[in-house]
């Protein structure tokens, strides 16, 4: 297994992004890439729920990251999300994934429909059965009910080495994840999603990173460091400028599509924030709302000494 490709601090999701028709626009997919390269990003992660994975073929699925994987070209580590709920074809995405050059394999528990541990044992270890010098990242997201329990992940961990991490988001989770660390003597890395809205609260316990869109990756990364400097009020400070804006578009899977590509647009770094349909259509007074929370969110770039800042209007091209 690789020991290189190990992951820390903000992997922030790389959205896909749609030409006007909804074909996956590849120069704009590359200049998402470049825009985490230029932020400082060490990792990123394609295609997962923030990439609307669930609306993509299979075979989209793998074009995101062959593309991803060629852009980053070694600059920023890939984590190949492989999700399906069949164990086939996931495994199949997960091998061609690897094949691909990703560096990192991830899978979100499937939760279409409620399934006894034993099931979901029997799934997440053949998956990692098929991949065994890969390391893995298991995202487990179930808003009907609990997340993996801590002894399932301490049996899976103990039974396939090359299960590495693991994503949790659902609130409330800091306990967990004390005896998750615990239990597993620090052995799986882990990191928060939905947003990194937990992420003040999670920190001091030692989790490995977070996993927040990428529009405003560039500002967590900052906090996580803050954070875990000990600058505590400098962390607060700067977390509590974009919170309103992070905690608005969670309200809702499609919404949070439309206002991070609209985020990704007012940088300069998109040119349009189309999702496939189905897709979220936002009303006059949340269209004017994203705006000012967007606004709010550049305000607080144009305050701080960026590196990216003199970089993003050279992503669209004239």
């Amino acid at each position: 297994m690789n020991t290189e490709n190990e992951l820390s601090g903000v992997v922030p999701i790389i959205p896909t992004p749609f030409t006007e028709d909804e074909e996956i626009d590849e120069a704009a997919l590359r200049d998402l890439i470049d825009f985490a390269v230029a932020s400082g990003i060490e990792a990123v992660c394609l295609p997962a729920y923030a990439s609307e994975f669930y609306k993509l073929t299979d075979d989209e699925k793998l074009q995101v990251v062959r593309v991803a994987v060629s852009q980053a070209a070694g600059r920023v580590k890939i984590v190949a999300q492989s999700n399906h709920p069949s164990l086939r074809q996931a495994i199949r995405l997960a091998q061609a994934n690897v094949a691909a050059g990703a560096d990192v394999v991830s899978l979100a528990v499937p939760r279409i429909f409620s399934l006894p541990e034993d099931s979901l044992r029997a799934y997440l270890s053949g998956f990692l059965q098929s991949i065994p010098d890969t390391p893995v990242l298991i995202q487990d997201f179930n808003p009907g009910g609990p997340s993996i329990s801590v002894s399932f992940i301490r049996d899976l961990m103990e039974r396939h080495p090359n299960f590495k991490y693991l994503k949790l988001e659902e609130p409330l989770c800091a306990p967990k994840f004390e005896s998750i660390i615990k239990e597993t003597a620090g052995k799986i890395g882990l990191f928060e999603g939905w947003g990194g809205l937990y992420m003040l609260e999670l920190i001091p316990l030692g989790i490995r990173g977070v996993m927040p869109g990428l529009a405003v990756s560039d500002i967590l990364q900052k906090v996580f460091t803050l954070r875990n400097q000990g600058a505590h009020q400098k962390a607060f400070d700067l977390f509590e400028k974009v919170m309103p804006q992070i905690f608005f578009s969670l309200q809702n899977m499609e919404l949070f599509h439309y206002a991070e590509k609209e985020l990704l647009m007012a940088r300069g770094i998109l040119k349009n924030s189309i999702a496939r349909k189905a897709a979220y259509i936002p009303d006059p007074s949340s269209v004017a709302y994203i705006k000012e929370l967007n606004q709010r969110v550049l305000d607080v770039i144009n305050d701080e000494t960026w590196e990216i800042k003199s970089l993003e209007t050279t992503f669209l091209k004239a």
